[in-house]
């Protein structure tokens, strides 16, 4: 670890603006991450949730960090693709230089290969122009650049300070600090869709659904696996997705390893954001009331979908957001257990998300790929196997699932292909089941299962985390919010598709039948078993003062999905409040728990865990 050194108090009082709505470098309703914590208290879910630092743990303002740069006199800064580099670089040259210093900054801009050969590399891995998915790239981000500049780039003589800086900086192994520029997934497609920011190696912006897919397929794989490589040369992370350079928050690298240690061992929750859609419903916008109110609707919350959310650290209010590889790459045994890291990996395989169609319309008619399936032609360990939880529902509200008895699978393709082509309806129940929804409810969907949930649903999806791989069959006709036909994948789901799911099999085996496991004086433990190719499984803890449970060896994602708010306090004696359709995660290396109710009426949480 190297020395720390005097920072001067810059943090600054100015009030954040939060309505960026108008700013040129982002697109995007939602509100940026504001510099300090706001008040959240009295509006139950927090969209917020920092893991608290004692003071003076997270400095605020370049010139802050200037002071840091110019003690060590030589220094890296690498990080991640989407930040304003440019913009990054010339302010701290100005500062520096106002300093009465001479500076001098290698750009890792001038490492690349030619655009041309950069693409030539890439292009096997992101399918066809208009496919939407591609394989997941095996390159290494120095396949990226020439290595006769990297190796000729040495700090120069006669400057006070000499910095590397730009995406790969790390790679011209200097024997210098390493400070890593962090932004968080979803500023990052902000910037996608606005153009301002392009992909590894590309000289201008292309349509952000092609920056996306290559993104995921490409840039995200090797910088995330570049940033592992270099962990344990970290001396300091920034946070730089907040534009205004007064407003950028970092701390040291030890602080955040202790930071992460402890959620470890604990409980966290991630930063959770939202997205509106062609289906998007109402019961997001009214019963989460941080958010950007004038959105036409919501059709996600990203509640738990760890490649795109990141982890809230707090210190003196100042909030700092880091990607959540950092807590895998450091401590994936403790947060998944021994057996599930050996299997796992680096990789979270638990997702939670709600699909808000209340006031919305039905999800495209759809299924997702097979284990190999996904692996032969996506790169994916392991695939997209999902359930469907019902937290709320309205009278009528159903979910299509499973084929009915007399499905004639050749009919069927035949009638998707011409309502594709002539943009003729589908008479969907002419072919696939429809089911009542209730609250509570939860709905099997192993890969390969035709299904769509309806309008009227708050479906809390807990899933494989893999997210992107929906074929859909079809769409009612609709297009997207920017008024464009959305993809139908009819060849890639008949490659898919589980015809014998139909008939009674369809009720005996993807909707759950809840029953008592264990049960005391004013608790019971219900299990909702899930099917037999998921490898995670779901309880529900129905109580009304408190209940001590042990993780066995295994990561616990939960929700309260009735009641008001619970605290947990984990065997170390860390204390957390949860509200209503907030989740947590409790790490394996927690050991145990207590759930303290803090209302007098019954609360119930849900919680799926790994199958041992």
């Amino acid at each position: 670890m190297k020395k720390r050194i005097a920072i001067s108090d810059a943090t600054g009082t100015k009030k954040n603006n939060n309505n960026n709505d108008k700013e040129k470098y982002r697109k995007s309703n939602q509100y940026l991450l504001p510099l300090r914590r706001p008040d959240e208290n009295g509006n139950g879910y927090t969209v917020y949730p920092a893991f608290h630092l004692e003071r003076k743990k997270i400095y605020a303002g370049i010139s802050t960090l200037v002071d840091y740069l110019i003690a060590e006199k030589i220094i890296v800064i690498d990080g991640y693709a989407g930040l304003l580099w440019d913009d990054m670089k010339e302010k701290l040259a100005d500062i520096i230089k106002s300093r009465h210093l001479k500076v001098h900054i290698h750009d890792t801009k001038d490492w690349y290969l030619p655009e041309e050969e950069i693409n030539n590399m890439i292009t096997p891995y992101l399918g066809e122009k208009d496919a939407v998915w591609g394989k997941k790239c095996d390159k290494k981000l120095a396949d990226f650049f020439d290595k006769g500049k990297i190796a000729r780039c040495r700090p120069v003589s006669g400057a006070d300070v000499n910095i590397v800086m730009g995406v790969g900086a790390a790679l011209a192994s200097w024997n210098a600090p390493i400070v890593y520029l962090e932004i968080s997934k979803n500023e990052l497609q902000y910037r996608m869709r606005a153009g301002t920011t392009t992909n590894l190696g590309c000289g201008a912006a292309e349509e952000p659904s092609q920056m996306y897919k290559r993104s995921y397929f490409a840039d995200w794989v090797v910088l995330n696996n570049h940033k592992k490589d270099i962990l344990d040369k970290i001396t300091v992370v920034a946070d730089c997705q907040r534009i205004e350079t007064d407003k950028i928050t970092w701390m040291y690298m030890y602080d955040l390893q202790l930071a992460l240690q402890a959620m470890s061992k604990n409980v966290f929750r991630v930063r959770p954001w939202f997205e509106p859609g062609a289906w998007g419903g109402q019961w997001i916008k009214e019963n989460i009331k941080n958010i950007n109110q004038d959105e036409v609707n919501y059709a996600w919350s990203f509640e738990l979908i760890t490649p795109e959310n990141g982890l809230l650290i707090e210190s003196d209010g100042l909030l700092l957001e880091v990607s959540f590889d950092f807590l895998m790459f450091l401590h994936k045994q403790a947060i998944l257990g021994k057996k599930f890291a050996e299997k796992f990996g680096d990789e979270f395989p638990i997702r939670f998300d709600f699909l808000d169609t209340i006031r919305g319309g039905n999800l495209s008619i759809q299924c997702h790929p097979s284990v190999h399936y996904i692996n032969e032609h996506f790169g994916e360990t392991f695939t997209q196997d999902e359930t469907y939880y019902i937290l709320d529902a309205d009278d009528g509200a159903s979910v299509y699932l499973g084929f009915q008895e007399n499905i004639d699978p050749a009919s069927f393709r035949k009638d998707l292909e011409r309502s594709k082509d002539e943009n003729t309806p589908l008479e969907v129940t002419k072919y696939i089941q429809c089911h009542q929804a209730k609250k509570h409810d939860l709905f099997l969907i192993p890969n390969g299962t035709v299904h769509s949930a309806g309008a009227g649903n708050l479906v809390l999806e807990i899933s494989a985390t893999p997210y992107i791989y929906t074929f859909k069959m079809y769409d009612w006709l609709r297009l997207d919010l920017n008024g464009k036909p959305r993809p139908i994948n009819i060849a890639h789901a008949y490659n898919n598709l589980d015809f014998s799911r139909k008939g009674k099999k369809v009720k005996e085996e993807l909707i759950s039948k809840p029953y008592v496991l264990d049960s005391g004086d004013d608790w019971q433990k219900i299990h909702l078993p899930t099917h037999r190719e998921h490898f995670y499984d779901v309880h529900r803890y129905e109580f009304k003062d408190s209940l001590q449970i042990s993780t066995d060896g295994s990561c616990h994602i939960l929700m309260l999905v009735e009641g008001t708010s619970v605290s947990v306090k984990t065997k170390n004696g860390f204390h957390r409040q949860f509200h209503y359709a907030e989740t947590f995660v409790i790490p394996a290396a927690a050991e145990s728990y207590i759930l303290i109710n803090d209302s007098t009426k019954e609360a119930k949480i849900v919680k799926a865990f790994l199958k041992g």
